[in-house]
């Protein structure tokens, strides 16, 4: 792990590109119903809360693991929420 300010930029990245997805698939499927696309917009939301409160806590032992479970929890939501995405 680099810094975590580019743990930060790659969680807002890769949310932030999940919830592009989903308004584009919203804009492409006017016909259909919305309330699934929103739930994942509010599980990439809560998603972006959740890690970003775990890279600031403060009382970490092993930084180093610490932020490497925060990575890899990233890509596992982030692969299960695109996986949603395409099952709309």
């Amino acid at each position: 792990m680099a810094s975590v300010r580019i743990l930060k930029r790659d969680i807002n990245y890769v949310l932030g590109d999940i919830i592009e997805a989903v308004y584009i698939w919203e804009l492409t499927n006017p016909d259909k119903d919305n309330k699934k696309a929103e739930a994942i917009i509010d599980e990439a939301i809560n998603t972006f809360d959740e890690l970003i409160e775990k890279v600031n806590a403060k009382d970490v032992e092993n930084k180093k693991k610490h932020f490497k479970a925060i990575n890899q929890e990233l890509e596992d939501r982030g692969r299960k929420l695109i996986d949603k995405i395409n099952a709309l």
